[in-house]
């Protein structure tokens, strides 16, 4: 018999735990006098009692491991169950939404999405601004753990391919999860500081310093303007493209980076192949400027990097309406954001690794063709790839490729156009932020959806988050009978 005791006793430590932070945007409120911290008073009371009365009545069942079953449970359930949460200050306080808008704005939160269906931001509380920050702070700090603990464990996506990359988790989950979030969380905190200093030493306020480096990090992308990041075009681009870029890469390298092991950040293609992607976007779109838009070199580079950074790492800060541009910079932005950044790392989407496992795989079809007796074999950062995990990029791509068609229809059927549809559904599955068009575009937001496309891209932010098929698994009645 499946027993959910022992997941129910994980999700409600960390909805306790989440209760408890709510108290710093409480306390920010109170401090500033601005009449907004009773909400959070009231929803990390709620909060933490809830999470505290789950985890009390589950405790008796903790003595075992988590199982597969439970583990793939686990990792769905808390990003199911936080949001509900998290969404209460939003409702309780400024700006007292509806619950289709707040748990829709805590999901992009805790997803690391961006998209917002918040306006008025300028003028928000500040408790509420950076609760929203924290949110997505939180979420990437959870989604590293995720992707290097869980993920690798449940064979998602080709994530077995990692299993061995410094951390052997097979058969010890969560009491392995402890020692590499320790360690991985040290180096997020470090990341963080350094991005708000920066911030500030280029000339932003301290409060959006620290806001933006947490939303920077985690590769999030909320910001504490309607305008976004249009607010400090100049110099902290720059700032935030290098930290966008940092928090893209696997964050493992960085684990042995500290411990007097260079090789292995110097010799991963994952991390080269992603910068050389970067590079190639930029001259692309930066030349595209100068000879067609008639821009300067200095601004189409900046604009170019921030621009792609951005995008392909799914923080999805806008600085300009790059809509303006013209059609070739729109189009590629578009499939910039379906490539994603490293895997272990902040950013999302596809990921460059699949992307190299794929072509490794066509390489060898391709020789197989033309020389029959052959033996080739893919290969990844020299070493050799399993059927196994060529079996599961290449189901990750069918899954992606087939729920980001059904989420499109669906989005269509609401009563949205083509454009809206398709690109509200890739910027939802892929968690970039933005989407294209007048209405979810750079320069827009989602307020404007009808609720029910809300829902639908929440639960699209969750699949994709996941790696999709972590979410599919418990849908299957394989999974209830194992």
């Amino acid at each position: 018999m499946f027993d959910l005791r022992p997941v129910g006793y994980v999700i409600g430590l960390l909805v306790a735990v989440l209760g408890a932070t709510m108290l710093l945007p409480m306390g920010l409120d109170l401090y500033l006098g601005n009449g907004n911290w009773p909400a959070f008073f009231e929803s990390a009371l709620l909060t933490g009692m809830t999470g505290g009365l789950i985890a009390l009545a589950c405790a008796n069942g903790t003595d075992e491991r988590l199982s597969i079953q439970q583990t793939f449970f686990l990792t769905s359930g808390v990003w199911l169950v936080l949001p509900v949460f998290a969404a209460l200050p939003f409702m309780l306080g400024v700006p007292d939404a509806r619950a289709v808008d707040a748990f829709f704005e805590a999901m992009s939160g805790l997803t690391t999405t961006g998209a917002t269906v918040f306006s008025g931001l300028d003028d928000m509380p500040a408790g509420t601004l950076l609760w929203r920050s924290m949110l997505q702070w939180f979420g990437g700090v959870g989604i590293i753990v995720v992707a290097m603990v869980f993920l690798p464990e449940l064979k998602v996506g080709g994530m077995q391919i990692f299993r061995s990359e410094a951390f052997d988790t097979s058969g010890k989950v969560l009491p392995r999860a402890v020692e590499i979030a320790s360690r991985i969380s040290g180096i997020y905190v470090f990341l963080t500081l350094a991005c708000v200093l920066s911030y500030n030493a280029v000339g932003m306020p301290f409060f959006d310093a620290l806001n933006h480096a947490l939303t920077t990090v985690s590769t999030g992308g909320f910001s504490t303007h309607d305008a976004s990041f249009g607010v400090y075009q100049g110099v902290p681009e720059y700032v935030a493209s290098v930290y966008m870029m940092l928090a893209s890469l696997p964050f493992v390298r960085y684990v042995q980076l500290l411990a007097g092991q260079a090789k292995p950040i110097l010799r991963d293609s994952q991390i080269w192949t992603y910068l050389a992607i970067i590079a190639a976007f930029v001259l692309v779109i930066a030349a595209f400027r100068v000879l067609v838009n008639g821009d300067h070199y200095e601004h189409a580079f900046r604009e170019g990097i921030f621009n792609v950074t951005s995008i392909i790492s799914g923080t999805g800060y806008a600085s300009v309406d790059y809509q303006l541009w013209g059609n070739l910079p729109v189009i590629l932005f578009f499939f910039i954001g379906l490539i994603g950044g490293c895997a272990g790392s902040t950013a999302c989407s596809i990921k460059v690794f699949r992307y190299q496992l794929l072509f490794s795989a066509i390489r060898v079809q391709i020789k197989t063709l033309y020389a029959p007796h052959g033996m080739f074999t893919p290969r990844y950062n020299g070493r050799r790839v399993d059927d196994e995990v060529l079996s599961s990029v290449m189901s990750f791509f069918v899954y992606f490729v087939v729920t980001l068609g059904a989420v499109t229809v669906l989005l269509g059927a609401t009563g949205l156009d083509a454009t809206t549809s398709l690109s509200g559904a890739a910027a939802a599955l892929a968690n970039i932020g933005p989407g294209l068009g007048d209405q979810i575009g750079p320069a827009g937001n989602f307020a404007g959806l009808n609720d029910i496309a809300k829902w639908i891209l929440s639960v699209a932010m969750l699949i994709g988050r996941l790696e999709l098929l972590t979410v599919y698994a418990i849908l299957t009645v394989t999974f209830w009978r194992v």
